[in-house]
C-alpha cells in the first residue's frame, strides 16, 4: 500500500472518485492529502479585476474542506496554482515526496472505464510517482477491492508490478490475477510457411500458460492477441489493474509507452501505472525498446 498519497480534487463527481479509490489505496498509517489546482495570478483576467485573487483563493479552500467533509476522510489540504491541473500535480507530488498520486477519469470518457484528459496524460508523465486514475462512478460503489490485476512479462518492471498488486490485495485478502500477452512473432526473415506459424503460436501460448500457472499465489493465465486490447477486456473483471511504466526513460519516473497510454484511455477499470524501476537502469534502451513489444509489457 501507499505511505503518501496526493489526490486531485476539483469539485466533480470525478475527484471524489479519486478520493474514494485513494483512500483504498492509502496504508492505514498513511498520508493522505487532497489539492485543488486553480489558476491563482497566471491568470489574466487577475489583473484588470480587483479582488478577484482573494475570492478564488477562498473558494479553493472552501471546495478542498467541502470534499474532505463531503469523503468522510483524515486528510491534509493543499490549494495549487498552476496553469494545468495535471502540472500543478505533478509538481506538489514531487514537493511533498508522494508515493502515488490519484486522479478521476475524463468526464468525457464512457462509464466505468479509466481515462484522463490529455493536458493531464502529458503533465503526469514523467511523474516521480505512481500515478492512479479511478473508474467513473468509483464514489458511489466504493466496495472492497476485491481482484487485482497486473500485466506481467517477467520484465522487471512487471515483477515490481506483481509485487506492488501483491501488497493491495493483502489489506482486503483480494484475489491477485495476473495476464500475459503473447503477440505474433516476427516471421518475416525465417522462411516459414503460415502453418509452422500457427503451430510456434501455439506452443509460446502454452509456454507461457505454464509460467503464469507457476506464479505463487496468484491466478495466472496467457493469451494471445494485442497487449492493449488484452489487458483493457482483462479489466471487465477486476477492480484495479496495475502496469508498470515503459522500462526506458529516466530511472524511478513515470513514462508512459503505447500499453500504457491505450490503457488510460480504455481500461475498462480503475488503473495504477508504476514508475520506472531503479533496478533496471542499466538496461540498454533497445532492450526496452523490445520488450515494450512483449505481452502485457510495462506501459
Amino acid at each position: 500500500m501507499f505511505k503518501n498519497v496526493l489526490v486531485g480534487v476539483d469539485g466533480s463527481p470525478s475527484g471524489r472518485d479519486a478520493v474514494a479509490l485513494a483512500s483504498r489505496l492509502t496504508d492505514s498509517d498513511g498520508k493522505l492529502t487532497l489539492a485543488h489546482v486553480h489558476s491563482g495570478e497566471l491568470h489574466p483576467l487577475h489583473a484588470i479585476t480587483p479582488g478577484l485573487l482573494a475570492e478564488e483563493r477562498e473558494a479553493s479552500k472552501r471546495l478542498l474542506e467541502q470534499e474532505r467533509t463531503a469523503a468522510d476522510v483524515s486528510a491534509e489540504l493543499v490549494s495549487i496554482v498552476a496553469s494545468a491541473p495535471g502540472g500543478g500535480l505533478h509538481r506538489q507530488a514531487e514537493e511533498q515526496n508522494a508515493d502515488l498520486i490519484v486522479v478521476g477519469s475524463c468526464s468525457r470518457g464512457a462509464f466505468g472505464r479509466a481515462m484522463i484528459g490529455d493536458d493531464t496524460r502529458a503533465a503526469l508523465n514523467g511523474a516521480s510517482c505512481a500515478v492512479a486514475i479511478a473508474a467513473r462512478g468509483y464514489a458511489e460503489h466504493p466496495t472492497p477491492i476485491g481482484n487485482v490485476g497486473v500485466g506481467y512479462n517477467e520484465s522487471p518492471e512487471s515483477r515490481a508490478a506483481l509485487a506492488t498488486a501483491r501488497q493491495v490485495a493483502a489489506s482486503t485478502r483480494a484475489t491477485v490475477h495476473a495476464l500475459e500477452v503473447v503477440s505474433i512473432p516476427t516471421y518475416a526473415f525465417t522462411g516459414l510457411m503460415p502453418p509452422t506459424i500457427g503451430e510456434g503460436i501455439d506452443v509460446i501460448l502454452s509456454e507461457a500458460n505454464a509460467r503464469m500457472r507457476a506464479l505463487p499465489d496468484v491466478e495466472g493465465r496467457a493469451v494471445y492477441g494485442l497487449t492493449g486490447e488484452e489487458l483493457a477486456a482483462f479489466g471487465d473483471d477486476l477492480d484495479i489493474l496495475l502496469v508498470g511504466s515503459r522500462s526506458y526513460g529516466p530511472v524511478r519516473r513515470l513514462v508512459l509507452g503505447s500499453t500504457s497510454d491505450y490503457l488510460e484511455r480504455h481500461a475498462r477499470c480503475s488503473l495504477l501505472v508504476l514508475p520506472r524501476v531503479a533496478g533496471n537502469a542499466t538496461g540498454d534502451d533497445a532492450a526496452g525498446e523490445q520488450s515494450e513489444a512483449r505481452a502485457g509489457s510495462a506501459a
